[in-house]
């Protein structure tokens, strides 16, 4: 699989490192018990599909990229920087 960095170009997927699904997730209380913080830290979802996940070009720029990437057929529809992403949505 190839991903194209938007600073670097075309890569190889090895000089990435995948960090999971790019959705904000609600971190439980200080004080929640272990089973919500068992949640929290084990459990995603994995459905087949076109999802947006978070990438970190490692072994280049050090950016991080938001991929739009079809899990099963490993298409990559999109990629772009993630201050970018956040900019637009505006949580940056």
């Amino acid at each position: 699989m190839r991903l194209t960095c938007p600073l670097c170009g075309a890569r190889d997927r090895r000089e990435f490192t995948y960090q999971g699904e790019a959705v904000a997730l609600s971190r439980p209380d200080p004080d929640a018990g272990p089973e919500a913080w068992n949640t929290y830290l084990h459990l995603r979802e994995n459905p087949a599909g076109w999802r947006d996940e978070l990438w970190y070009h490692e072994q280049g720029c050090a950016a991080w990229l938001v991929v739009t990437r079809h899990t099963t057929t490993h298409e990559v529809r999109k990629v772009q920087l993630a201050r970018d992403v956040a900019k637009a949505e505006g949580t940056a």
